[in-house]
Parts: C-alpha cells; sequence; structure tokens
C-alpha cells in the first residue's frame, strides 16, 4: 500500500519528490531537466529466475549538457527493520548494468522510525574493496513545522509522516491541505492526494469535529481532506450535515447538555451562509437563549 502510495507520488511530482528526497544531490535546476521513469522490472539471468522490482527508478538528464545524466533510484521502506543494505546495493549495481552508468544515486524513504544500516564495506585488512552508501530521508525525524509554508507540495503532503506533538496535529493537517490546494491546479489531483493526506493523518471522529470547528468556520476556507463527502452529488446536505455537527459539538463544549437542547432549531435551518454565521454566533454568546434570539432575526450579522 504504501509503496504504491509513494511511487504515485513520486511519478506525478518528479521535481519535487528529488528535491525534496535526495537533497544536495538533486541539485537546483531539474526544472531544466528531462525526468523518465525506467523499467521497474530488472531483466533476469534466467527465465526462471525471480524478477527483482524497483520503487521508482528515475533517469535525470540535461538538454542543454550542463550536467551529466544521473540515474536515481528511489524506493520507500516502511518498516525499518526489514530494510537490507544488501538487497540495495544488488539493485544499484543490476540497474548500472542495465542502463549502463556508473553515476546512480541511491535514495530510501523511510516512512516509520527506527534503526537501519547507513554503509556497506566489503574488504579485509589491507583494503576495502567495495564500498555502498546511499541517501536516507527519515521522514518520522523531520521536524513538520519546518515545512509547513514549503512551497514544494511533497514535502506539504508528507507533513502527517514528520514529527509533531499531538496538540499540532490540526495545525499540521490544515498545512498539508492548505498547501495541496494551493500549489496543485488540478481537482483531480487535489482530489487524489486529499486522500493520501488523509491516508496518513488518520484522524479520529473526534479529531475531525474539532478540525471542522476550528478550521472550517475559523479560517473562512473550505480545502480538501476528509470533507471529501462534500463533493459527492448531495453536496449540499453534506454541508449542512457537517455544519451541524460542528454546532452540536460547540454547544456542547460552551454550554453542556443545556445547549444542546436548542441544536433540533439549528437543524432546521437549511442556508448554508445562516449556519456558517451561528458557529461564531455560539462563540460570542453567553447562553443558548442568546443563540436562539439572533436565529429568530431575519437576518444574522456578526
Amino acid at each position: 500500500m504504501h509503496d504504491h502510495n509513494f511511487k504515485n507520488m513520486i511519478l506525478d511530482y518528479p521535481v519535487q519528490s528529488l528535491e525534496f528526497f535526495a537533497g544536495e544531490e538533486a541539485g537546483s535546476d531539474l526544472l531544466e531537466a528531462r525526468i523518465i521513469p525506467v523499467r521497474q522490472e530488472q531483466l533476469k539471468e534466467r527465465l526462471g529466475d525471480r524478477f527483482r522490482e524497483l520503487d521508482t527508478p528515475l533517469l535525470v538528464e540535461w538538454p542543454d549538457g550542463r550536467r551529466k545524466a544521473i540515474l536515481f533510484l528511489v524506493e520507500e521502506e516502511t518498516d525499518t527493520s526489514k530494510f537490507s543494505i544488501y538487497r540495495l546495493a544488488h539493485y544499484c549495481l543490476d540497474l548500472a548494468v542495465l542502463m549502463k552508468t556508473d553515476r546512480v544515486v541511491p535514495v530510501v524513504i523511510f516512512l516509520r522510525p527506527g534503526t537501519h544500516r547507513s554503509d556497506l564495506i566489503l574488504g579485509a585488512d589491507a583494503c576495502a574493496y567495495l564500498e555502498f552508501r546511499y541517501v536516507a530521508c527519515n521522514l518520522a525525524s523531520l521536524p513538520a513545522k519546518r515545512y509547513y509554508e514549503s512551497s514544494n507540495i511533497v514535502a506539504r503532503l508528507n507533513l502527517p509522516n514528520m514529527a509533531y506533538s499531538p496538540e499540532d496535529r490540526l495545525e499540521m493537517y490544515w498545512a498539508a491541505q492548505t498547501g495541496l490546494n494551493r500549489l496543485e491546479d488540478s481537482p483531480e489531483k487535489q482530489r487524489k492526494y486529499a486522500d493520501f493526506i488523509d491516508f496518513y493523518a488518520d484522524f479520529s471522529e473526534d479529531e475531525a469535529v474539532c478540525y471542522r470547528i476550528r478550521y472550517f468556520s475559523e479560517k473562512g476556507e473550505n480545502f480538501m481532506g476528509f470533507m471529501n463527502l462534500l463533493r459527492e452529488e448531495g453536496r449540499q446536505e453534506g454541508i449542512q450535515q457537517t455544519l451541524i455537527e460542528s454546532l452540536g459539538a460547540l454547544l456542547d463544549v460552551k454550554f453542556g447538555f443545556e445547549g444542546l437542547t436548542i441544536l433540533p432549531q439549528l437543524m432546521a435551518v437549511k442556508d448554508i451562509q445562516q449556519l456558517k454565521q451561528m458557529i461564531q454566533v455560539i462563540k460570542l454568546a453567553k447562553t443558548p437563549n442568546d443563540v436562539l434570539s439572533i436565529l429568530d432575526k431575519k437576518s444574522i450579522v456578526v
């Protein structure tokens, strides 16, 4: 599942992926390069042999010749205990033979925290005959706050996979979804990667309600994410239901059971803008009756 998710992301955003995951090896001129996905299944030495399948090999070429072509082998590793530097070295050597190049850069994205071997040295007392290293991106150790305002969409999509405190989860999610909305123009890709963020954020129902209350109303914007239900045919009904849930949670927090007694009156409101305004009304109200008195008016001015 994770392999598939990251393959899609890297192929959809190859420049941003290499800039984020490969660091200085990627350089700063990838926008002038041509990036070509390479076959994932390597050739067999014998017909009965098993295929060795690579995650995402990318050949980067500069048409103007400013740099020699580089072959990036990008691997996603979910469980560090299953990572094998020997297997990775095999992949790189096989790919170098297949593509007839020594300019190969292995990049490993570690999704979960854990220890992993960083280099391989084959030799004896007199000499090291083979040395192998790779570029490691340990997502779980990167501070998410550092990338809240990043212009790299791959960094913003991976905020849920980074390090953050529990109290920052809502803000982290907001930064991820706003980054997607502002850095990606395609509605199809917005929907696709809103699901990516949702998958790795893994919000609970309580967190979803808190997020709707804090960001859906206060920020004045509706970004993607678990609110994808609003894209379905019953979009208006979905918006109304979402707002009613938010209003109910807010009434409960502020007034307790007494506040919930006025929820049926709010549920009767069909106007979406009026329901949005009621969130601010509840925040300013001192009693449930204050909310009802404003609701009874023909227009709401907050």
